[in-house]
């Protein structure tokens, strides 16, 4: 398949928002697999391509907006990505926890401690990564 130009700056947004540490990662795991190969291509396109670079919100918004979409959903793989991108755009491990607690009054303390468990994997790893 040809790269469009919508893949080609899904493909910049992805790696500005992992990090390359993380995409490198991602594509020796599950990205490796040719099935998840042809999602990913999908994923660059629409989500980082279409999605990401549109105006109107800068990513740091566009990030939290992805955690508590993740959290309020129960998606803990997702939960995982996006809290790590939220970090990478500037939002503090205070600030997405002040998130995460906040969202207990409206969706619930079970699900929350499930994310603040989540939370908690995340911060300490990227705390170990940036010393």
């Amino acid at each position: 398949m040809a790269e469009s130009e919508l893949y080609r700056k899904g493909d910049a947004m992805r790696r500005q928002l992992m990090g390359d540490v993380e995409v490198e990662k991602a594509a020796r795991g599950v990205y490796s697999d040719p099935v998840m190969q042809k999602f990913l291509e999908l994923v660059k396109e629409t989500v980082f391509g279409a999605l990401w670079t549109r105006p109107g919100l800068d990513l740091k918004t566009r990030a939290l907006l992805c955690v508590v979409s993740d959290t309020c959903t129960g998606r803990e793989p997702e939960l995982a990505l996006h809290l790590r991108m939220a970090l990478r755009q500037g939002w503090t491990e205070e600030e997405l926890t002040e998130v995460l607690l906040h969202l207990s009054g409206y969706i619930g303390v079970p699900i929350i401690r499930e994310s603040m468990i989540v939370a908690s994997k995340v911060f300490r790893e990227f705390r170990e990564e940036k010393s």
